[in-house]
């Protein structure tokens, strides 16, 4: 039996179970054995292989709704789960104008994606064993020091309910993240895809060390505002806290710093975001998570702002059709953007080094936080290689530097955009975003490091 017919028997036994019990019930079965292997001062560490399979039944009775999660077990385990989610609902109070579960869409109206590489899913300790020595090799040769982590596996998700509905979804996973740390300086470089046949390990332990490297001896650097020049995985760190401002949900809680601005100009005209599963760059299921399919949407074109993403709960409180992108309900945050695809240009990072007579150039971004939700002030910390440019080289690294900066300034202030691509980081997920070249950034104090 394979993973889809399990995923299958498994929602099967809770239908069944349920018939005559609830008005509608909802059945989500997940699994995941990505494992990961880590890394530090050059050796090998620690081999993690979880697997789990969950299942969440969610009920509504007379009104009322809930959901439950539970490993997956035999049948009997399974009835007991749709009992207990069906005893916990009815103690709740009703809710008004609940919504009916969806009936099963289209078949053709999912996005047809093909993310599943066998390889990677099968990839052994020992695979990546040798791909953590390659990036400690790479360390030895530059005499710094190789942390990080290696990521293989796969994961898959299957939505069942009692009108018919029935998605199914499964791809693999690959990740390889590394720090070089020289005496004092440190580089940091991390990719994902869904075969590592797209990531270069001996390329990326590379860039690493070059950071490190460059930024040794670091400068201080007086606090002020700067222009900037951002690494891909330093926009996804800062874009990322923009995402939840485009969900309906958060309009209609007056919680989006978009509120009310639908239509206008509120970005400058090089900015271009849309929400696409199907972008080649991408990853995830083409459902949300009630297994209604998700649809491409234009968020912000030349700097207007276009469209919110829908799930079936706030596209039925505004009156308008749902986008395929509300989170498993019950949920208070209601729908969320997840396949973020930012437009990108065609300036390099190294013409936008040659471009300009004074940055900073920030390859990554540490420990943002959102200070400011009106204005999308954010506040960070630079790490692991800043470095100052004049005259169209880099000159030197300087110590680390806390920022504070408004997105919606940000975007406005562009000067340039490099190609798009995936870019993975520590506050979001994966995106596809440029690099970015910026004409103002205000960095508010120095690091001791």
């Amino acid at each position: 039996m394979n993973q889809e017919e399990r995923a299958r028997a498994i929602i099967d036994v809770a239908l069944a179970h349920a018939k005559g019990k609830v008005d509608d019930i909802e059945i989500t079965v997940s699994s995941s054995n990505e494992a990961t292997s880590r890394f530090a001062v050059n050796n090998m560490t620690q081999n993690q292989s979880p697997e789990y399979e969950r299942v969440a039944v969610r009920v509504l009775v007379d009104g009322k709704q809930t959901r439950l999660t539970s490993d997956i077990g035999p049948p009997q385990d399974i009835v007991a789960l749709v009992d207990k989610t069906i005893y916990a609902a009815k103690l709740l109070e009703s809710e008004d104008d609940l919504l009916r579960l969806a009936p099963a869409p289209a078949s053709n109206l999912y996005q047809a994606v093909n993310r599943f590489d066998e390889k990677t899913a099968a990839f052994s300790p020992q695979d990546r064993a040798d791909i953590v020595r390659q990036i400690i090799h790479t360390a030895q040769k530059h005499n710094v020091e190789a942390a990080g982590t290696c990521v293989s596996g796969e994961r898959s998700t299957a939505i069942g309910n009692s009108q018919n509905l029935f998605a199914f979804y499964r791809e693999s996973a690959a990740e390889i993240s590394i720090t070089m740390t020289a005496p004092n300086s440190s580089g940091w470089v991390k990719e994902n895809a869904v075969s590592m046949n797209d990531l270069n390990p001996e390329a990326l332990a590379e860039k690493a060390s070059e950071k490190a490297i460059k930024s040794k001896d670091p400068i201080d650097l007086e606090p002020g505002h700067y222009a900037v020049i951002l690494e891909p995985s330093a926009v996804l760190d800062l874009l990322c806290f923009l995402w939840y401002d485009f969900s309906a949900t958060s309009h209609i809680d007056k919680l989006s710093c978009l509120l009310d601005k639908q239509g206008q100009a509120v970005f400058g005209k090089a900015v271009t975001i849309t929400d696409n599963c199907a972008h080649p760059l991408q990853s995830g299921e083409p459902f949300d998570g009630e297994g209604q399919p998700r649809q491409k949407v234009t968020l912000v074109s030349n700097g207007n702002f276009e469209n919110m993403i829908l799930g079936r709960k706030s596209a039925h409180q505004l009156g308008l059709p749902a986008t395929g992108h509300g989170l498993p309900q019950p949920d208070g945050y209601g729908e969320y953007a997840t396949n973020i695809v930012v437009s990108g240009g065609n300036t390099s990072l190294n013409d936008m080094i040659a471009n300009s007579e004074r940055a900073i150039y920030l390859t990554r971004v540490w420990y943002v936080r959102e200070v400011d939700p009106r204005t999308k002030l954010l506040t960070g910390v630079t790490q692991d290689g800043t470095f100052l440019v004049e005259k169209g080289a880099i000159k030197t690294g300087i110590k680390n530097m806390r920022f504070n900066v408004s997105l919606i300034e940000l975007l406005n202030n562009i000067i340039a955009l490099g190609p798009a691509v995936r870019a993975a980081g520590e506050e979001g997920s994966p995106a596809v975003v440029p690099a970015m070249q910026i004409g103002d950034f205000n960095f508010t104090e120095r690091s001791l490091f």
